[in-house]
């Protein structure tokens, strides 16, 4: 199974100029952070805004000819900043962080109208990170839908276990509940270990 994915990501990177990759999780999980560190790194400019309020991202974002370089590899990129993607969207959670009655519903409108858009991306997409809080059960039904759609779609994927500078967080349970695919750990806030996900990239693309 590891091998055909391994297989998949090399042919598919051999053919294509640019590619499209696509970050994906559940709200809070990091993405944008990534996203931003990705885009400062490689552009020298953030991507979004970051918030501690959930579904901040309700519009794909994106950084065009986002050029890496790795291990001595080039990939130029398209990077896409996804909205979380949540089985349910409930207007009364937004006013628990002191959003009003208006802001929340129209919150929780945009936001389902997001996870919409980002699931339509994915007849765009050619490759995921897919980026899961280390602090939280990875085996949750987001994830599992998540990765589901990609992989049945013959999508590359590289999980992300982000948030590891805090004191609960715990790669290995991400490693145990999807061990087919390639797990990098890192803390996108800080910086920590984003070298290794560039190399991690490098490496199943070539």
């Amino acid at each position: 199974m590891i091998d055909s994915i391994f297989g998949w990501i090399r042919g598919l990177f051999g053919r294509k100029k640019r590619v499209c990759l696509g970050l994906y999780g559940a709200p809070n999980a990091g993405k944008t952070s990534l996203a931003n560190k990705i885009s400062m790194d490689w552009l020298g400019e953030p991507l979004g805004e970051v918030s501690r309020i959930p579904h901040e991202t309700r519009m794909v974002q994106q950084k065009e000819n986002v050029r890496m370089r790795a291990n001595g590899f080039e990939l130029s990129m398209n990077l896409l900043d996804m909205p979380g993607i949540s089985t349910k969207v409930d207007y009364r959670d937004f006013i628990r962080y002191g959003l009003t009655l208006e802001e929340a519903q129209k919150r929780s409108k945009e936001a389902t109208k997001g996870i919409i858009e980002a699931i339509k991306w994915l007849e765009k997409v050619d490759a995921a990170l897919v980026v899961m809080d280390a602090c939280e059960d990875p085996y949750t039904q987001v994830n599992i839908t998540v990765i589901g759609n990609l992989e049945a779609r013959e999508i590359p994927v590289i999980l992300v276990a982000n948030k590891i500078d805090l004191p609960k967080a715990d790669a290995k349970r991400i490693r145990e509940a999807y061990p087919q695919y390639p797990v990098v750990e890192v803390s996108a806030l800080k910086g920590d270990n984003v070298d290794l996900l560039y190399d991690e990239i490098a490496r199943r693309m070539r």
